[in-house]
């Protein structure tokens, strides 16, 4: 319909398939969670548990574990 030249040359995003979840300030605030001592009675930190600290220290308003296991990963 367009022609051959837009079959072959896509058309650049405007913006990201999807919205970031955390931004840069909200990233070093997990980090800097992760690196602290684990709650008392644990060993280490878990995603959930980081998940819920998120949600406590209300850096986040809600956060899922595979979010925060995502910023871990690229941080590393």
């Amino acid at each position: 319909m367009e022609g051959l030249d837009s079959a072959l040359n896509r058309k650049k995003q405007i913006r990201p398939p999807r919205e970031r979840k955390l931004d840069g300030a909200q990233e070093a605030r997990l980090l800097a969670v992760a690196c602290g001592a684990p709650p008392e009675g644990r060993v280490r930190w878990t995603l959930r548990l980081l998940a819920e600290r998120m949600v406590e220290l209300k850096i986040v308003d809600e956060i899922c574990h595979e979010t925060v296991r995502q910023a871990l990963k690229k941080t590393r």
